[in-house]
């Protein structure tokens, strides 16, 4: 029985969509590492709770088919924003939220990484130099 939860679990991560412009973000990838973990032998690998392993293959299989989004279909591909599925997406893509991050920082902390030395030993350096200089 083992066996076959894994095999499982194995083929849903195999159809799992990837969605690139979500690097570090992107639940496929999220859910390939817990599988790995979950099952670090493998086919030989024995589930302490095999009601609880089986109930969330098929919470994950349904979401994987979009069980719910046939269940429970849309009048309309637009939200409350009125932006489209493909906007949203553009928005919330990795690409996208670096460069917001980027706009969020302020003047000074723009000026500090312009100019600060590159790596941290550099950095160690130049803070021991102002601290050494004589006060007037």
């Amino acid at each position: 029985m083992a066996a076959s939860r894994y095999q499982r679990f194995v083929k849903l991560c195999e159809e799992w969509p990837v969605d690139e412009s979500k690097r570090g973000r992107e639940l496929g990838a999220y859910l390939r590492q817990r599988v790995a973990q979950a099952f670090r032998e493998g086919e030989n690998t024995q589930s302490a709770e095999p009601e609880a392993c089986d109930q969330m293959y098929e919470s994950l299989a349904r979401l994987q088919s979009n069980y719910y989004k046939h269940k429970y279909p849309r009048p309309r591909d637009t939200s409350f924003s009125g932006l489209s599925l493909e906007e949203y997406k553009l928005i919330l893509s990795a690409d996208t939220l670096d460069e917001f991050k980027e706009m969020n920082k302020g003047m000074w902390k723009k000026l500090q990484e312009k100019f600060a030395p590159g790596n941290p030993e550099e950095k160690r350096k130049a803070w021991a130099r102002a601290l050494s200089r004589p006060r007037t």
